[in-house]
């Protein structure tokens, strides 16, 4: 993700003493073409009533693309100092954008409870205004928790949107109970973490008038 640097999420440090990347890099190219999937995926999703299998497997492969370029532009961007202002905005938001309509798409059309839904967006949404709610004092990393529930979100929002039946049916809802979970429990982490940077950088200027 190119809206976090390298010390949020173990990645190599970016390259110093370069001069500041443009708008139009490889980083940021991903990004937007994930925000351009994002209307894609839903004509596909909804196509028909969204319950054609073939349009529904094109659909999981609009939002498959997506979760692999989100992967990329993070690791691009750190790697080669690609960060931008543009990128630090349009990134989350890019991230959001696909794993939320997905998520909406999948409630309008039955397959998934609206509670799923609902938790899995008040805990994307939440987080990421608590990070701003921080930024002046410290960057809240990503932990381990935090990628696993990213991991298990993704797989299983996908395995909902294709025509799955059977044991593979079965699957899904246990890897989609597991993602709620893990969506919960790191979300509770971060918030006792952003209190704890949030006290912590208002009682560091305390200590340094002293």
């Amino acid at each position: 993700m190119s809206g976090l640097p390298a010390s949020a999420t173990g990645g190599p440090a970016p390259r110093t003493g370069v001069r500041p990347a443009g708008l139009w890099n490889i980083a940021n190219i991903l990004t937007m073409i994930r925000l351009v999937l994002v209307p894609g995926f839903v004509l596909l999703m909804m196509h028909g009533g969204g319950t054609d299998p073939a349009w529904r497997s094109f659909a999981w492969a609009a939002f498959a693309v997506a979760m692999i370029t989100d992967l990329f532009d993070g690791h691009l961007a750190r790697t080669y100092n690609l960060v931008t202002d543009f990128g630090k905005i349009a990134d989350p938001i890019a991230d959001k954008a696909i794993m939320g309509a997905a998520l909406i798409c999948l409630s309008v059309l039955d397959d998934l409870p609206w509670w799923v839904t609902g938790v899995i967006l008040l805990r994307e949404i939440g987080i990421t205004l608590m990070r701003f709610w921080v930024i002046r004092h410290a960057v809240i990393p990503a932990s381990r928790g935090g990628k696993l529930k990213t991991l298990f979100q993704g797989v299983g929002t996908g395995m909902y949107i294709l025509p799955l039946e059977g044991p593979l049916a079965t699957l899904r809802f246990w890897v989609m109970a597991v993602a709620v979970v893990l969506t919960v429990l790191t979300g509770l982490d971060y918030v006792k973490e952003a209190l704890r940077l949030r006290r912590a950088g208002r009682a560091a200027p305390k200590e340094s008038a002293r």
